[in-house]
């Protein structure tokens, strides 16, 4: 499509865009009295309308029924979570089976590492890639300590090449040949968070597999963003967390996937609770642990209600839009803001570089921005103009317009103000 960088343009493609009418279904927050442009929809996504509507039921269920909603609420506490899996299987490509929804982001990493990080012999070590989301760095480097090793033996980092942003798949698969018989687990983020680079799931985990290791993604920044096909892939678990993209709230409760080759497993070693416990004993409270014959098997405690109440809230538009919905919007939006940005570059004496990848198969919905010749100022006063966006130091601006809620004509605006931000300094 032949873009033009006019408000009449982005009018028109808002226009047609088919899911335009979702973007009345979110709360903005408001600055200068003004809707804000939002780009951190991966940081936090905005709060759903029907969000208060789900939570107001589960409060209204516990003021009138207390502890009898487990049972009798309309939704009824005890299988609350399970209304989460079809749902969520459509949208990161799994069977019902293997999702679940417990705990938070770090907290089921770790706990898939007791089933999925099982170091013997000198088949020990894990392969990450370097500067991995702080807390995967600090997940990992604290399980291979736990189970005796150094870090600095047990860790091995995939580099990207001097002077390039982003990975090469080549060199990645190069250093799981190479690293061979002496890697236990391959663990990497789906998505970039600071480039927004898509990594090439389905081929890096046939080479984790091929050399023998487990193989697991930490999709953060890829459940609700990008096209997803974990069943197919082969891949062995995954995580996310559900408050960017899947606009669940604050520190909201995170998703797992566990392959379906590894339920009914009584042998697989496991943190085990009672809301794994196969559900039609579990109030038996017998002393033998039965697992359920599904991913709810790697569940501990009964379920967070008031905090899922808000996600089942966004993910019942994620399952009436459909992911491939979301993504067609997507590509474009991000394609037009691509475009807004180079006009701008042409306008002022800055540059702008953009360190994510330019092929749609290898991004999703960000894009990082180095601002060469630009200092903390210029998104200083983004801010105060109401584009809501996130800083990387030295000089990367994150820009995610999330699909469900940005518009085109956002893209337009947030041009404008950027090229005024320069030029006025």
């Amino acid at each position: 499509m032949q873009f033009e960088n006019t408000r009449e343009f982005a009018k028109k493609l808002d226009n047609e865009d088919k899911i335009s009418k979702y973007r009345d279904e979110f709360i903005f927050p408001k600055v200068n009295g003004k809707d804000v442009i939002y780009f951190v929809g991966n940081s936090l996504g905005l709060q759903p309308k029907t969000a208060r509507k789900y939570v107001d039921e589960v409060m209204k269920d516990w003021a009138e029924l207390a502890v009898e909603g487990h049972f009798y609420a309309e939704k009824s506490w005890w299988d609350y979570h399970e209304r989460f899996s079809e749902k969520l299987a459509r949208v990161v490509g799994a069977n019902p089976s293997e999702v679940t929804v417990m705990n938070t982001l770090t907290v089921n990493l770790h706990l898939l590492m007791v089933s999925f990080y099982r170091p013997s012999g000198k088949r020990y070590k894990i392969i990450c890639e370097e500067k991995a989301f702080p807390s995967d760095q600090y997940m990992i480097s604290s399980q291979v300590r736990f189970h005796g090793y150094e870090p600095s033996d047990a860790i091995v980092e995939i580099m990207k090449r001097e002077g390039e942003n982003n990975f090469r798949t080549e060199d990645i698969l190069k250093k799981i040949e190479e690293v061979g018989e002496e890697c236990a687990l391959v663990l990497i983020g789906g998505v970039n968070y600071y480039t927004g680079q898509v990594f090439d799931m389905e081929t890096i985990t046939k080479a984790g597999h091929d050399i023998g290791a487990f193989v697991g993604w930490d999709l953060a920044h890829g459940a609700g963003n990008i096209e997803l096909k974990l069943s197919e892939w082969n891949v062995d678990f995954a995580a996310w967390c559900s408050y960017k993209y899947m606009n669940s709230g604050p520190g909201n409760a995170s998703g797992c996937f566990i392959n379906k080759k590894y339920h009914n497993k009584k042998d697989i070693p496991r943190f085990e609770g009672w809301w794994g416990h196969n559900k039609e004993r579990r109030f038996l409270m017998e002393p033998e642990f039965q697992p359920e014959p599904t991913a709810d098997a790697w569940q501990i405690s009964n379920a967070p209600i008031l905090a899922l109440a808000p996600y089942l809230a966004s993910l019942e538009m994620f399952d009436e839009v459909g992911m491939p919905a979301l993504i067609e919007k997507r590509n474009k939006i991000v394609a037009y803001l691509e475009f807004v940005l180079h006009e701008i570059d042409e306008e002022v004496d800055s540059s702008f570089e953009i360190i994510t990848p330019a092929d749609q198969n290898e991004r999703g919905t960000q894009l990082s921005v180095f601002l060469h010749g630009e200092g903390k100022e210029l998104f200083r006063y983004l801010m105060d103009q109401g584009v809501i966006t996130d800083w990387r130091e030295p000089n990367v601006i994150r820009l995610a317009p999330a699909p469900f809620y940005c518009s085109f004509e956002d893209m337009y605006e947030f041009g404008q103000i950027l090229k005024k931000g320069i030029l006025s300094k």
